[in-house]
């Protein structure tokens, strides 16, 4: 019992701790449901609170909405909740934040959530480099300003009504005169934003703006720097006549130019119409102007023509340049704002894209450099203005200069020091044996022949151009060697023209600078008057030039007729002179230029590489030789065409041989002039005729001579009274003998087989037609065409009658073919180019 009794409280205690212990785990059990159904609570209260922040553009909140979908996408909905997760991150990730582009990559890489519709917008966001990331970042802040009731997309008009709000520090705006810091942030804004042509800007459409400006993209109408020209209303084509006059007088002017030259190219139109045939006229002006195409005058206007077109370029990139140098502030003043709201952007990166970006004319000019160098020397110095464009080159050397970015303004300035000093020093070498105190500054102490065509000099201007080399070499190690299209290409424009102007101020003289100084100083008083006095000047120029040729005449009804039609094409044209101006600084002009410049070039060199190929000149091979192996000996031995093949092997001789001159004969008579003046009525072809040509002489029988006579009488079978015979280009052929010999039995050798026959250009008429037969002429020329057989014909070089009478002129009696030495000239040029960049240095010879 007692046991019993003494076992049942034990047993009653156990079973109250039992008792207890049960009902702890059933509280335990109750309470472990409520703790998880409250945390789920609480992460679902989390979770649309995120949700909500997220939609009022949270970048962090929209970042943890798209993680908590990625997670749940392990549980369930896969695919919607990983799609849902990505739309979330593509919004953190459009403001910047590293975290959302950095599980972007992951859902790119592992497929999650991509479509077809934000698989291209995925890939930007993960592609754009921590430079464009902080630049989206900054202008999302400049958005918001722009557009403070947050719509989904504002119009371009509103924007601009906003722009104002940029520089506002919350809701106060300070009063007083706005900066002029603010006022260009404000313009470079408000020209920005008036880039899109659509009537509403979407925030997508403003980043990518901004990014690309960032980049060095700058929009056309950002490259412009003028201030606000202020004009407020209609535009001037829909002002009324008197308004148009008052307010927009230029505009007035130019359009009445338009009206007046429309209806002066009509009236001249329908005059010329009816009056000149003028299909004859151009065939005439044509035929006449081909005939006077020569060798000599092509080796006259293309070196000037590659010289002034190649200048021209280098002009219109400068100023291209100088245009880029105003958008490059506007570009800084851009990144100071961007830099306002966003501290890590890099500015230095931004400068080195807009650097790169703009190179496009640096590019140009050198190569417009490189044609001036090269057509200078080989052009006509009577017909470069040198002191004039000595003057243009010193200021754009000046303007350049001041251009350029001040981040490199160490380097730049001590090489433009260096490179003045190491010019002027140059330039006292030329002067007088007496000044020897001074030339000793600008001669090399030692000259070290290098080979035989270069020499290496060693003095003060040598110290000088290695110094402006070392300076070249510091400015391209900026920025881990950007510097060298940030810095040095940009330098090199001053440094270009800067050579430009020396070579030209040595073949400039002081009265032509003066001349030139005080001109150009005119020119911005007294433009119109100068415009037509330089007119005026180039026009009596090239009239004394033409009178030369003997043009004047035919260049006169060119002009006349040329005129309504130059005014009726004038009324075409979709440019007046003021978008003349605008364009020179758009590439495309330069473009032209230098493909044209190129071509000119590259058939420049084909030709003189045919013309200068692999000959013999001055060979010491006879006529007598010759003979031998080519003429009727060797004929008979073989037979014709295998002599042929062998003389082949003498192609391209230059011999000069003795003859005997047995008789001339006319092949061709050139007068296109003629020709086309036949075309034309009657009554106008005689007029011509009479206008281009000379008069029969008159039937006077006491004082006329035989020539005149002849004449005279030719005068009544034409049924003229004028001819154009003066006109005629002939081509002549002349049968040249071997001269006597004498065989065994002493008696002379006459051999028609062995004759050869020359070809002859005008040029050797007043010489062929003062020669007789049997005269002994000495002649020129170069082996080529069908050697080895009959009468064999070789172009005539040059000509000198050994035996003419004395009372004969010099000039009567020989003449030479004029040949130019191209190759001499090609390597007058390449001279000139290579101490051009290099010399005082490193001199060609």
């Amino acid at each position: 019992m007692q046991a019993q009794q003494l076992h049942s409280p034990q047993q009653g205690k156990s079973q109250l701790n039992a008792t207890g212990d049960g009902s702890q785990l059933a509280l335990s059990a109750r309470t472990i449901p409520q703790d998880a159904n409250m945390l789920n609570q609480e992460q679902e209260m989390s979770i649309e609170e995120q949700e909500k922040n997220a939609r009022d553009g949270d970048a962090k909140a929209q970042t943890e909405v798209g993680k908590y979908y990625l997670e749940l996408a392990d549980n369930k909905d896969e695919e919607l909740n990983n799609s849902t997760a990505v739309d979330w991150l593509i919004q953190a990730a459009k403001q910047g934040k590293k975290e959302a582009v950095k599980l972007l990559k992951g859902c790119l890489t592992e497929r999650k959530g991509i479509t077809s519709e934000n698989e291209q917008v995925v890939k930007q966001l993960t592609d754009e480099s921590d430079f464009e990331r902080a630049v989206r970042k900054a202008t999302l802040i400049m958005y918001q300003k722009l557009n403070p009731n947050r719509k989904k997309q504002v119009a371009v008009s509103e924007i601009l009504e906003n722009v104002s709000h940029i520089n506002a520090e919350g809701s106060k705006a300070e009063r007083g005169p706005v900066p002029k810091m603010l006022q260009k942030e404000r313009r470079v804004l408000e020209r920005l934003v008036s880039i899109q042509s659509n009537k509403d800007m979407k925030l997508d459409d403003f980043v990518d703006m901004t990014k690309k400006y960032a980049k060095g993209m700058i929009p056309s109408n950002l490259l412009m720097d003028g201030e606000d020209d202020g004009l407020e209303g209609k535009p001037p084509e829909d002002l009324p006549l008197q308004q148009k006059i008052m307010k927009y007088p230029l505009y007035a002017l130019m359009e009445m130019k338009e009206h007046l030259i429309d209806f002066a190219s009509k009236a001249g139109m329908h005059w010329l119409h009816t009056i000149v045939p003028l299909h004859h006229v151009n065939a005439l002006v044509f035929f006449f102007i081909i005939s006077n195409l020569t060798i000599d005058f092509f080796a006259f206007i293309i070196p000037l023509v590659i010289f002034y077109l190649s200048f021209i370029s280098m002009v219109i990139c400068t100023l291209k340049v100088f245009q880029d140098s105003k958008a490059w502030d506007n570009f800084r003043t851009m990144t100071d704002l961007l830099l306002r709201f966003e501290p890590d952007l890099d500015v230095e990166q931004a400068e080195v894209n807009f650097s790169w970006s703009h190179l496009e004319p640096h590019i140009h000019f050198m190569l417009s450099v490189f044609f001036v160098i090269l057509s200078f020397p080989m052009a006509d110095k009577d017909w470069i203005p040198c002191s004039e464009l000595a003057v243009i080159a010193i200021f754009f050397l000046i303007t350049s200069y001041m251009s350029l970015s001040t981040s490199a303004e160490p380097y730049t300035r001590r090489a433009l020091i260096a490179e003045a000093a190491c010019s002027i020093i140059g330039f006292l070498h030329s002067l007088p044996e007496s000044w020897s105190y001074l030339r000793i500054f600008g001669e090399p102490y030692v000259s070290i022949p290098i080979g035989n065509n270069f020499i290496l000099n060693i003095g003060i201007p040598c110290f000088l151009y290695f110094f402006l080399f070392y300076l070249f070499f510091r400015m391209a190690q900026l920025r881990n060697f950007k510097g060298t299209y940030c810095y040095l290409i940009p330098y090199l424009v001053c440094f270009m023209w800067c050579e430009l102007a020396v070579e030209l101020l040595r073949t400039s003289t002081g009265l032509g600078l003066v001349r030139a100084s005080v001109g150009y100083f005119l020119f911005l008083f007294a433009l119109p008057i100068l415009l037509l006095g330089v007119a005026l000047m180039f026009v009596i120029q090239l009239i004394k030039w033409l009178i030369s040729m003997e043009l004047i005449k035919i260049l006169v009804t060119l002009t006349l007729c040329s005129i309504p039609v130059i005014l009726h094409m004038w009324t075409k044209a979709t440019g007046t002179l003021l978008g003349l101006v605008k364009s020179l600084t758009k590439s495309s002009i330069v473009k032209l230029i230098l493909v044209w410049l190129t071509a000119i070039m590259m058939f420049c060199w084909v030709y003189v590489y045919r013309s200068e190929g692999m000959k013999v000149y001055n060979s010491t091979l006879t006529w007598q030789q010759y003979s031998f192996v080519c003429g009727p000996r060797a004929w008979k031995e073989t037979n014709m065409a295998e002599v042929q093949i062998l003389c082949g092997h003498l192609e391209g001789h230059r011999v000069t041989w003795t003859g005997r001159f047995k008789y001339v004969r006319i092949t061709e008579i050139d007068n296109s002039a003629e020709s086309a003046i036949n075309m034309l009525p009657y009554f106008l072809s005689d007029w011509m005729r009479c206008l281009y040509g000379e008069t029969y002489p008159e039937c006077d029988p006491k004082n006329v001579t035989v020539m005149e006579e002849e004449l005279c009488r030719l005068k009544f079978l034409s049924k003229h009274t004028c001819h154009l015979k003066k006109h005629c280009r002939y081509k002549f052929e002349i049968t040249v003998g071997m001269p006597y010999g004498t065989n065994g039995n002493e008696t002379l050798e006459d051999d028609a087989t062995k004759d050869i026959v020359l070809r002859a250009s005008n040029e050797f008429k007043n010489v062929l037609l003062n020669l007789g037969q049997g005269s002994v002429v000495e002649f020129s020329t170069i082996l080529e065409g069908k050697l080895g057989s009959k009468w064999p014909v070789f172009e005539l070089k040059a000509i000198r009658c050994l035996n003419c009478m004395l009372k004969l002129t010099p000039a009567s009696a020989s003449h030479v073919k004029i040949e130019h030495d191209w190759r001499g000239i090609v390597k007058q040029a390449f001279k000139f180019a290579f101490n051009y960049f290099l010399a005082p240095i490193l001199c060609a010879i």
